[in-house]
């Protein structure tokens, strides 16, 4: 059996961008994260202990989020993706980071980058 778990639209202020504006007043960005635990067993189990707490991948997001401040969303989605794999017990992960108020010469709902790890050991 395959889980995914997801977590789609994580709404986080900060001050991540190549132009001034944006590193000095900052702006929303939204995070959806898929992770594929190693094991699968909370699904029969129903045990928190046999899951992938949604709690630690928020701060695993919140965190290398705000420690570093990115110019570029492929730099921030890649360093996410790589702190979830390595801190949680996943053979994949998928990290997707939107810019909804993106400044361009033309209207668009979003800049977004996409990033996916598979596990090199197979959990």
């Amino acid at each position: 059996m395959t889980l995914t778990i997801e977590l789609v639209g994580l709404e986080l202020h900060g001050y991540h961008g190549v132009l001034e504006e944006e590193r000095r007043n900052g702006q929303r960005f939204l995070v959806d994260v898929e992770v594929e635990p190693s094991d699968a067993r909370a699904g029969t189990s129903d045990r928190l202990g046999d899951a992938v707490d949604y709690r630690h991948v928020v701060d695993i997001v919140q965190e290398v989020f705000d420690a570093t401040r990115y110019q570029l969303l492929e730099a921030l989605t890649t360093s996410i993706a790589d702190a979830l794999l390595e801190s949680l017990p996943v053979r994949r992960v998928r990290v997707r980071v939107r810019k909804p108020d993106v400044l361009l010469a033309v209207p668009a709902t979003h800049s977004a980058v996409v990033v996916e790890r598979v596990s090199e050991d197979g959990r």
